[in-house]
Order: C-alpha cells, then structure tokens, then sequence
C-alpha cells in the first residue's frame, strides 16, 4: 500500500463506502464444491468484511488496516491469495479488489459455467461485423450464398 493517509474504498461504478467503515472480519475462506461437470474443486480466498456502523468519528487509517493483516497472517497463517470484500448493500455482496493508485474499488463477480464442454453448452457463436461480409466473396450477387 503506498503512503495514502486515509484508507477508502469505492464500489465500481457505484458510491464510496462510507468513511466511517469497520473491518468487521478477516479471514481464509475454502470453498469446496463439484462443478456442473462432476469435477471436484476447490477455491480459497482471503476475505475481509466491512461494516458500514454508526460510529461516524471512527476512520481506518493505513497503519491499523497493516496492523489487522499483519495480526491475521500470523494468526491465521494467511499466504497472498487472491483478495475478496463482502459489502452490505441491497444483501451482502462479494466483489473482488482492487487499487487505482488512489483508493480501493470493490469490483463487481460474475459467475460462470467452469466445464462448458461437460454440460452440454453450445459452442460460442462466432460474431461478426456486417462490413467483414460486404468483403467477402462467397457473398457476392450470383455466388449462391
């Protein structure tokens, strides 16, 4: 973390998370789970979570947040992995994390079929620009396409 004197994080395309936050958890999270696939996986992330509070004179500033991952590596044996924030929201949202230079964004995840060969999808249909067929010469008057 470079030297920033105030710790913010922003959703993206969204709001700043209020600046009176809490980091409420952290934490190894494992994941074990059959995909559609029938293949067995495992995933593991650290997981921090933030809490919107009404202490509003409460601000997280760089070195407590370094002293809260300094506490959880050595307690938990947390390794670098990759990084996810759960967020209350509507619900409470997961996103993945980032860093602009300036502050954190809480990226929006998406899902994802992890065997689409297995399951039965159909191949991606392949896109094309209508001005690549003006060229073409399968396509020209009298070529039967």
């Amino acid at each position: 973390m470079p030297q920033l004197d105030n710790v913010v994080f922003k959703v993206a395309g969204g709001d700043f998370v209020p600046q009176h936050f809490h980091v409420t958890e952290v934490g190894m999270v494992t994941r074990r789970f059959i995909d559609c696939g029938g293949t067995v996986r495992q995933e593991t992330a650290v997981n921090f979570q933030l809490w919107n509070a009404d202490d509003y004179e409460h601000r997280l500033k760089p070195g407590k947040l370094l002293n809260i991952i300094t506490l959880c590596e050595e307690q938990l044996g947390l390794v670098d992995d990759v990084v996810e924030v759960e967020y209350q929201g509507d619900t409470i949202g997961r996103y993945n994390l980032a860093f602009n230079g300036d502050h954190f964004i809480l990226e929006a995840k998406t899902t994802a079929c992890l065997a689409p060969d297995a399951c039965g999808l159909p191949a991606p249909k392949q896109k094309t620009n209508l001005k690549d067929l003006s060229n073409a010469q399968c396509c020209t008057p009298g070529s039967c396409c």
